[in-house]
């Protein structure tokens, strides 16, 4: 019997540097996967149908909608983007981890229908660091830099609402303790159980 894999949430500001460390994250743990999100927005130049997103049209979204087949979905700058739920139960019971790489709006929505879910929050390691992280090269009017970092603000202050605090201050050092998290879920009890599910039979026959 497969080992059911776990199911993660990993929530960040703009400039955490979430992206960097689920990257990092992927290339350490081939038990790890990322969602591949349905979105109505054109591709991209070099995005890959199925690797980068699924893309569908606005109808199609609607009536996976209708049909409940999201764990959760949202609008971003008039797109739309969510979830297969089937897409990650599948996963799951391969006895693969997925995350899923969404805002605090989102992982409310999940956590209503996941209750066993993990979350973790990405934090800068100061409000100067991210400051400067959101004004990349330098290129936005400090109109768009104080945009950016009011949203910014109001994420972190979700902050509370997540099982994990991981401050990225030294890269590596986040990427171990993101490493850790996973290596601690997989030893709970109720994996372990399925997992070595014959030793433990062995281990108590009379």
């Amino acid at each position: 019997m497969n080992t059911l894999g776990s199911l993660y949430i990993i929530s960040a500001p703009s400039g955490a540097g979430k992206t960097s460390l689920v990257k990092a994250l992927l290339a350490l743990d081939p038990s790890v996967l990322v969602s591949v999100s349905h979105t109505t927005r054109a591709p991209r130049p070099g995005e890959q149908e199925g690797q980068d997103y699924n893309f569908v049209s606005p109808e199609h979204f609607d009536e996976m909608v209708g049909r409940g087949e999201f764990l959760e979905y949202a609008e971003v700058f008039g797109n739309r983007y969510g979830t297969s739920q089937h897409w990650v139960q599948q996963r799951l019971a391969e006895g693969l981890d997925v995350i899923l790489e969404i805002d605090w709006q989102g992982a409310q929505q999940v956590r209503r229908l996941v209750k066993q879910a993990v979350s973790i929050f990405i934090l800068p390691p100061s409000r100067e660091a991210l400051l400067q992280r959101l004004a990349g090269r330098g290129q936005d009017d400090s109109s768009v830099i104080a945009a950016r970092m009011a949203e910014a603000v109001s994420e972190m202050s979700h902050y509370p609402e997540f099982d994990y605090l991981v401050i990225n201050d030294d890269f590596d050092h986040a990427l171990a303790d993101l490493a850790c998290i996973f290596r601690a879920q997989r030893l709970k009890q109720h994996p372990q159980q399925q997992r070595h599910a014959e030793l433990l039979a062995q281990l108590l026959s009379e």
